[in-house]
C-alpha cells in the first residue's frame, strides 16, 4: 500500500488516471444517491405522518428503498440493468444512450453527472496534488455535487448530507487541514447565523419565508471547511449566481416561481475552498 501511495505522489499521470477511473464510478453512485434519496425521505416521512396521524391502523405494506434496493432497472420497462450495462459513461455510449431492453432514451443526465464528476475531482487533483487536502476535498466535491442535484430536483438539501458535510469539515479542521479549527468552529457558527438572520428579518417584514433551513445548514457546513473569512466570497458569489439563473428563468418562465439556492452555495462553496486565497489575494491587491 506504502508503495502504491509513494508511485501515485511521484507519477503525476498515473495520480490522474485513478482518481479519473475512481471519480467516473462515484459519479455513476452519486446518479443514484440524487435519484433515490429524496425517495428514500419521502418514504419514511409518509411511514411516520401515517403512525402519528394514524397510530391505531397497521401501515400499508411497501418495499423499503434504499441507496442498494431495489437493483437498478430501467424507469420504462423496469427491466433489471446488468453490471456490463452499468459502466459509467462507456456503457451509455455502447448502448447509444438507450435500454437495451426497450429501446427508450436513458436520460444525458447521468453521463453527464459522471463527466462533471470527474471534472471537479480532476480539478481537485491538480489544486491539491497528492496530499490529505485532495483526499478530503474530494469527498466535499463529491458530497456538494449530491446536494446540488438533490436541490436543484426537490429544493430539498437533505440533513443526512449537510449534517456529516459539516462534521467532516469539522473534524478534518481539527487538525488544520484546511483552516484552523478555531476558524472552522467560528466559521461554522457564523455560516448558520448570518444567512438565519436575513431569513428572520425577511419574514418579520413580509411575513414570508425566503429561503429554507437548509441553506442554514449547507452554508454552516461550507463555513467549517474554509472557515469565517471566506463566508462573505461564498454568499457573493452565490448570489450573483442565483441572479443571473434568477433572471434567466424568469424571462423564460414569465412566473415569480420560488427557486434552489442551495446549488449556488454549492458551487461557491467549491469555489473558494479551492481557489479562495487567490481570488481574495487579487481582490485585497487591487
Amino acid at each position: 500500500m506504502y508503495e502504491l501511495i509513494e508511485y501515485l505522489t511521484n507519477t503525476p499521470i498515473a495520480l490522474y488516471l485513478c482518481i479519473g477511473i475512481l471519480s467516473l464510478c462515484i459519479g455513476s453512485f452519486l446518479n443514484v444517491v440524487i435519484y433515490r434519496l429524496p425517495l428514500i425521505l419521502e418514504q419514511e416521512w409518509t411511514e411516520e405522518c401515517h403512525a402519528y396521524l394514524h397510530p391505531e391502523q397497521t401501515p400499508p405494506e411497501q418495499k423499503k428503498l434504499s441507496l442498494s434496493f431495489p437493483p437498478s432497472n430501467c424507469p420504462s420497462c423496469h427491466s433489471p440493468i446488468r453490471w456490463y450495462q452499468n459502466i459509467p459513461l462507456i456503457s451509455w455510449l455502447c448502448l447509444k444512450g438507450k435500454c437495451a431492453n426497450c429501446q427508450n432514451k436513458i436520460s444525458l443526465r447521468y453521463p453527464l453527472i459522471e463527466l462533471l464528476t470527474v471534472v471537479c475531482s480532476l480539478a481537485v487533483v491538480y489544486v491539491f496534488g497528492a496530499s490529505l487536502q485532495m483526499v478530503f476535498a474530494l469527498i466535499f466535491t463529491w458530497i456538494l455535487i449530491a446536494l446540488t442535484f438533490i436541490d436543484f430536483d426537490t429544493q430539498l438539501l437533505p440533513d443526512r448530507l449537510t449534517f456529516p458535510l459539516a462534521g467532516l469539515g469539522l473534524v478534518v479542521n481539527a487538525y488544520a487541514i484546511f483552516v484552523t479549527p478555531r476558524s472552522a468552529i467560528l466559521g461554522y457558527v457564523i455560516g448558520f447565523l448570518c444567512l438565519w438572520i436575513v431569513y428572520y428579518l425577511f419574514k418579520v417584514l413580509t411575513k414570508k419565508e425566503g429561503m429554507g433551513y437548509g441553506d442554514f445548514k449547507l452554508l454552516a457546513a461550507l463555513g467549517a471547511w474554509t472557515g469565517p473569512l471566506m463566508l462573505p466570497l461564498i454568499v457573493l458569489v452565490s448570489s450573483l449566481f442565483g441572479a443571473i439563473i434568477g433572471i434567466i428563468l424568469l424571462k423564460r418562465t414569465k412566473q415569480n416561481q420560488p427557486f434552489a439556492f442551495g446549488p449556488y452555495l454549492a458551487i461557491a462553496g467549491w469555489i473558494s475552498l479551492l481557489w479562495g486565497d487567490q481570488i481574495m489575494k487579487m481582490y485585497l491587491g487591487y
